[in-house]
């Protein structure tokens, strides 16, 4: 798994592969801005919203599992909605107080790996599977959207929450850059 803290520079022309890549690149972004903090820096939150830094971490390994796992091939999965409390979509972040950085940074590059086996086997222009996050005759969000847009639908979820995270992370002990 690709570690590196310089934007990927991919000579392809596989928009797949730039997907892979990209998507490499910030949970690695995520897992180094969130190295060195203490146990009560990950759990406290700095901000008005009242989040903590593992509450995002959370959100984005669930986040991810439920558009390429459940959402697009259609798998049933335990507890979707996990990252929010009581399992309820829209409601607060929320994580156990006995998980920690460490599980949770093992889940998110598992969930990479189960994305990047998604990207090996699926055309971009395949739609998602009905029966898991979407039913099949869904009146609220009607056809079941393309790998492509979940693939950018998830990028700009975690370049979002990564400029969260920098931000959280300054205020916290004033480290700043990649």
């Amino acid at each position: 798994m690709p570690l590196s803290d310089v934007e990927p520079r991919l000579d392809s022309a596989n928009s797949s592969d730039q997907f892979v890549a990209y998507l490499d690149y910030y949970r690695s972004v995520v897992d180094r801005k969130l190295d060195g903090m203490s146990d009560a820096q990950l759990r406290t939150s700095l901000l008005p919203s009242g989040w903590t830094l593992l509450e995002l971490l959370t959100h984005l390994v669930h986040m991810e599992r439920r558009w390429f796992v459940w959402g697009f091939l259609g798998e049933q999965v335990a507890h979707p909605w996990g990252d929010n409390a009581d399992d309820v979509p829209e409601s607060p972040w929320h994580v156990p107080d006995d998980v920690g950085r460490a599980e949770l940074v093992a889940a998110l590059h598992a969930g990479g790996e189960r994305t990047r086996d998604v990207l090996a086997h699926h055309d971009l222009a395949e739609r998602a599977a009905t029966g898991g996050r979407f039913a099949p005759d869904d009146a609220v969000h009607g056809t079941p959207p393309t790998l492509l847009w979940i693939c950018f639908h998830v990028l700009q979820e975690y370049a979002r929450h990564v400029g969260h995270l920098d931000v959280v992370r300054e205020l916290a002990d004033g480290a700043t850059g990649e």
